[in-house]
């Protein structure tokens, strides 16, 4: 990923020298249970631990791999460098180049889940800040983008927090998905390497051993958590989307804080864009772009061909990278999200009360009145709000059907702001819980 949409904590995740330090683990771990198995002596397994605190040479891997076009061989040529061609001579026993890229790429999967969920917290905590310090701020619901009836702008904030709150629990199911590893050998059969070589790898390495793994850990682990990253980037893009509607200068309920000195267009100095979540709608689309090549990466040739292998190569780092980086963008955004609720009201009186038409509706028709005549009455009156800018309430009032059924008092009752936000206490025990 470029720089520009990165963090280093998961950049370095994905380092060339962290991949060769996996590899080394496994293969060490490899070692030690051979050699409890008595399959290689245990002096040896003890000199390949020599390596431990060594750097591995990247550039030095990369050398050999130049020659032998093969990485996995490239870094067990380096490592016997380090080791000694005679002490080393037992590395990689039995085992197949699968064993340790499946293995370390779910390892490297499973510490970026890690990573996100802790992003995740980060961002609910800010949705339940905003959520609970905007509980009772008035704002106008909308459906096709048009008025519909009050809500509030916590409920907004609870509504995304739910959704995110999902997410969270979708991404430990992926976590726990991804967390396998496979140290079986060539076409999976563990001819040439016992079983309890895996048990052991997998134990010190926080996996659970793969039940059967052919050559190749199956992908449909590797689809399931690139589609949970999906709908995570999916649910950014939907609170992107509203925010980016609540700046819009002809709503203007909410906007993204503009710093000192920031600069909104190259050619009109008046600008305050959306820049940052219109950002995340894009970020957004590429880590759903890593979602169909992971799907189509279940689909391998027998026991194992290497089609998904340049995909991985790419998806893994950059759905991670770019995740991240957008979960982190949303916090902020979040955390320093300027709300204007005077506009707010202003916006929901902009139609001077046809956002309570559907309580006069029923009013009427607990009055009596069929529901097809009180919609015909309800939406005669409204009908003039919209084209003549009349005010709802008085042509209400003037109109002898509604009130021949409803009181002035009845009719004047059914404005009242505070009835649609009765059960906000209610959805907020739902989403926050008893606090």
């Amino acid at each position: 990923m470029i720089p520009r949409y990165s963090r280093p904590e998961m950049v370095a995740l994905w380092e060339p020298a962290t991949k060769f330090r996996i590899w080394f683990e496994i293969e060490a771990h490899a070692c030690d249970a051979m050699a409890d198995l008595g399959v290689i002596p245990r002096a040896n397994a003890e000199a390949v631990w020599r390596a431990k605190d060594v750097e591995f040479d990247v550039a030095r891997i990369d050398e050999i791999e130049a020659v032998t076009k093969h990485d996995v061989i490239a870094f067990l040529t380096h490592l016997a460098e380090i080791v000694g061609a005679d002490d080393a001579r037992f590395v990689h026993q039995g085992m197949t180049s699968s064993d340790v890229l499946d293995t370390t790429f779910n390892i490297q999967l499973m510490r970026a889940s890690d990573i996100l969920l802790a992003d995740l917290d980060g961002l609910l905590a800010a949705l339940k800040r905003r959520a609970l310090e905007h509980k009772m701020t008035v704002r106008i619901g909308r459906s096709h983008g048009i008025h519909a009836e009050p809500v509030t702008m916590g409920l907004t904030f609870a509504r995304f927090h739910a959704e995110m709150e999902r997410n969270r629990n979708r991404l430990e199911k992926a976590r726990w998905e991804i967390a396998t590893g496979a140290i079986s050998g060539a076409v999976g059969t563990f001819a040439n390497i016992d079983p309890a070589v895996e048990d052991h790898v997998c134990a010190k390495l926080g996996l659970r051993p793969e039940p059967i793994s052919t050559q190749v850990i199956p992908r449909d682990r590797h689809a399931m958590f690139f589609a949970t990253l999906g709908v995570i980037a999916s649910s950014i893009e939907n609170i992107a989307i509203e925010i980016r509607h609540m700046q819009r200068t002809e709503v203007l309920e909410a906007e993204e804080f503009f710093a000192k000195g920031q600069k909104g267009s190259s050619a009109m100095p008046h600008k305050r864009n959306p820049v940052l979540t219109e950002n995340l709608t894009g970020l957004a689309r590429m880590v759903r772009a890593a979602v169909v090549p992971a799907m189509e990466n279940v689909a391998l040739w027998h026991e194992r061909d290497i089609s998904h292998s340049s995909v991985e190569r790419m998806i893994g780092p950059d759905a991670t990278i770019t995740l991240d980086f957008a979960l982190a963008r949303l916090t902020g955004v979040i955390d320093k999200l300027v709300i204007y609720p005077d506009t707010m009201i202003a916006n929901m009186n902009k139609f001077r009360g046809l956002v309570h038409s559907q309580r006069v509706l029923l009013a009427l028709t607990q009055a009596g009145v069929s529901r097809e005549d009180a919609y015909r009455l309800v939406q005669r009156n409204a009908m003039k709000v919209w084209e003549q800018g009349r005010d709802f309430r008085e042509e209400l009032l003037a109109d002898p059907e509604v009130t021949a059924a409803l009181s002035p008092a009845q009719i004047e009752e059914k404005f009242d702001l505070a009835y649609h936000t009765k059960h906000v206490d209610t959805i907020f025990a739902r989403v926050f819980g008893s606090q």
